[in-house]
């Protein structure tokens, strides 16, 4: 089968490989849409701590079942819930197998979606509506994690909120607060075709490099700072200002995954007394609800920017390491 391999730090190649084993209890999965996360760009870059060439890289796709399974039939249209836990550990046992301590995934700790079949745990499949593209099926697992985001922290409906960053995370967590009832949302973002794509879906932003942030988030709450911040940039100059941009004894989310330990300056939290939460991947149940959604909000489908074949895998890397290039969610198409 054609697959898209990591064959070691900034190489892929579109190979001919074996197609993979389905072991008893196991679904194989004819590939559809599959997406290039900012995962795969560390496994890419050669910097994921796990990753391990050859793989065929790949954590967000959507296909149609091979094979009868107890819990879908074939044919069944899919997305795949792709974490992987022990399901003996404490944090297991107690039902949070979504932080496991030993937590891998499909296409970092073994052979993923990048390819024309994939074979994953059949209890693991989620039915996608007949309705729902096969693209925006791919798209489902990043809202998950948007929807994990709101539900692990206690998010409610009325409060205001700021997030930080507009790529695929930072737009996915802005529509669905929008879904979830926020009452004012405000995105924060410094590259011309994210602010764009952000403001074609109906939010205001502000471009920290351009204008005072402190200012303009002090005069559109009344001078208290938002109920809730999520960070979705990961970078130094966000940490530094998340806990100016906060109210007292609100909350910031940490949804990004930082490169390099970030500095904060600590006392303005204590001052206000800020709870900082983090958050990690998803629960099947995020997965369930986000595909709930996702049929009530067609804009979800203009963050896919890019939907390219598998033989041109290199460009779609390239698209998302080229400053300027407009990509935010780019797929390949098997």
């Amino acid at each position: 089968m054609k697959a898209i391999q990591y064959l070691g730090a900034n190489k892929i190649e579109v190979c001919d490989i074996e197609m993979p084993k389905v072991p008893e209890g196991f679904a194989l999965v004819k590939v559809s849409h599959a997406g290039i996360c900012g995962t795969d760009l560390n496994i890419y870059a050669g910097t994921h701590p796990r990753a391990k060439a050859p793989l065929v890289m790949g954590h967000e796709f959507s296909g149609v079942v091979e094979n009868d399974t107890p819990y879908m039939k074939k044919g069944t249209r899919v997305t795949v819930y792709p974490l992987i836990s022990c399901g003996a550990c404490e944090p297991c046992r107690s039902g949070n197998g979504h932080v496991c301590n030993t937590l891998g995934l499909y296409g970092i700790d073994t052979d993923g979606a990048m390819a024309e079949y994939a074979a994953v745990p059949a209890d693991q499949l989620i039915a996608i509506p007949d309705e729902m593209s096969f693209q925006t099926g791919a798209l489902l697992e990043p809202i998950a994690v948007a929807v994990h985001a709101l539900r692990e922290t206690g998010f409610t409906s009325g409060d205001n909120a700021l997030v930080f960053g507009c790529g695929t995370i930072g737009l996915c967590v802005a529509l669905t607060l929008r879904l979830f009832g926020a009452r004012d949302i405000l995105l924060a973002e410094t590259d011309p075709a994210r602010i764009a794509l952000a403001k074609s879906l109906g939010f205001d932003v502000a471009d920290p490099s351009q204008e005072n942030l402190a200012e303009l988030v002090s005069n559109r709450t009344n001078g208290n700072g938002f109920d809730r911040v999520y960070d979705c940039a990961g970078v130094q100059a966000v940490a530094e200002t998340l806990l100016d941009m906060v109210r007292v004894k609100g909350q910031i989310v940490i949804v990004a995954s930082y490169k390099k330990p970030p500095a904060m300056p600590f006392f303005k939290g204590m001052a206000k007394e800020v709870s900082i939460h983090f958050v990690r991947v998803y629960r099947k149940k995020d997965f369930e609800i986000a595909a709930q959604i996702v049929v009530r909000e067609p804009l979800f489908d203009k963050i896919i920017t890019h939907i390219l074949p598998a033989d041109k895998a290199q460009e779609g890397f390239d698209l998302l390491f080229q400053k300027g290039s407009g990509a935010v969610k780019v797929m390949f198409a098997f």
